[in-house]
C-alpha cells in the first residue's frame, strides 16, 4: 500500500499535496472509504466523534470532507458478518482509506479479526490515509504510553506494516502529556526507530520509503543501542 501517516489529518497544503501524490489523481476524481472503527476502543471517546469524522465535522482533523468523488464507511467490526467477497470487493474498487484515530491496538485487533490486515499485501495502489491511532496502527508497537485497550496478547504490538513507530500530536496545548520530553522518554522505551510528530507534520510511506512532510515539527529518534 501507498501510506500517509499524519497525526491529525489533512491540516495544510503540504500534507494536501503528498496525499494527491499518492493517489496519482485529484481528490474530486477519487473513490474513498472511511473507517471510524478506532473510535470505539478508546476510554474518552464518545459516540459522536465517529459521526464528527463520518460527516466532516470535525474541524480538528479534516480527512472526510475533501471533496472526494464518493465517500462510504467501512465499519470493521461488521465485517466478520457480511461475505467476504462483498467488502473485498468494495475495497479493492476503492482508492483511499481514511482510517479515524481512537485505539491503535482496538483497530490492529479488528483489522485481523475482519481480514483487512491480510488483504492489505494484495493492495498495492490503494491509499492508506491514518489519522493518529490510524497511523499508529501500521507500525511494530505503539509503546506503553498509548496502551489503552488491552489486546488479547497483553502487549503493545501494532500490525508492522511500517519499521518505525510513531508519537503524534507532539506538543500540542491540549495534550499536556504529549511535550518533546515525554516523546523522548517514550521513545527511549523503544526497539525501532521512532518518529514524534506534531499536528502539522505527515510520514509518507512509498515502497518500504518514508519521507517526512511538514509544516509544522517533528523528531526522529534512533532505538538506544543505535544511539551509542
Amino acid at each position: 500500500m501507498r501510506l500517509l501517516l499524519t497525526s491529525a489529518g489533512i491540516k495544510n497544503p503540504s500534507i494536501r499535496d503528498a496525499l494527491v501524490d499518492l493517489l496519482g489523481k485529484p481528490i474530486a476524481d477519487s473513490d474513498a472509504l472511511c473507517i471510524p472503527t478506532a473510535s470505539y476502543g478508546h476510554p474518552r471517546v464518545t459516540p459522536l466523534r465517529p459521526w464528527l469524522f463520518i460527516s466532516g465535522r470535525e474541524p480538528r482533523s479534516p480527512m472526510c470532507e475533501l471533496g472526494w468523488k464518493s465517500l462510504g464507511v467501512l465499519e470493521l467490526t461488521a465485517l466478520p458478518s457480511i461475505d467476504k467477497e462483498r467488502w473485498v470487493q468494495w475495497v479493492r474498487e476503492t482508492d483511499v482509506l481514511l482510517v479515524n484515530g481512537g485505539d491503535a491496538l482496538y483497530l490492529a485487533h479488528w483489522m485481523r479479526q475482519s481480514g483487512l490486515a491480510d488483504l492489505l499485501p494484495s493492495l498495492p495502489e490503494t491509499a492508506w490515509v491514518g489519522l493518529s491511532a490510524g497511523s499508529m496502527v501500521m507500525t511494530p508497537r505503539i509503546g506503553q504510553d498509548f496502551v489503552g485497550w488491552k489486546s488479547p496478547s497483553g502487549g503493545d504490538e501494532a500490525l508492522g506494516v511500517v519499521d518505525f513507530s510513531i508519537f503524534p500530536h507532539l506538543d500540542n496545548p491540549d495534550l499536556p502529556e504529549n511535550t518533546t520530553a515525554d516523546a523522548e522518554r517514550w521513545a527511549a522505551g523503544m526497539s525501532v526507530p521512532a518518529y514524534a510528530i506534531d499536528d502539522e507534520t505527515a510520514i509518507k510511506v512509498v515502497d518500504d520509503t518514508a519521507e517526512v512532510v511538514s509544516e509544522g515539527h517533528w523528531k526522529l529518534f534512533a532505538p538506544e543501542h543505535q544511539q551509542a
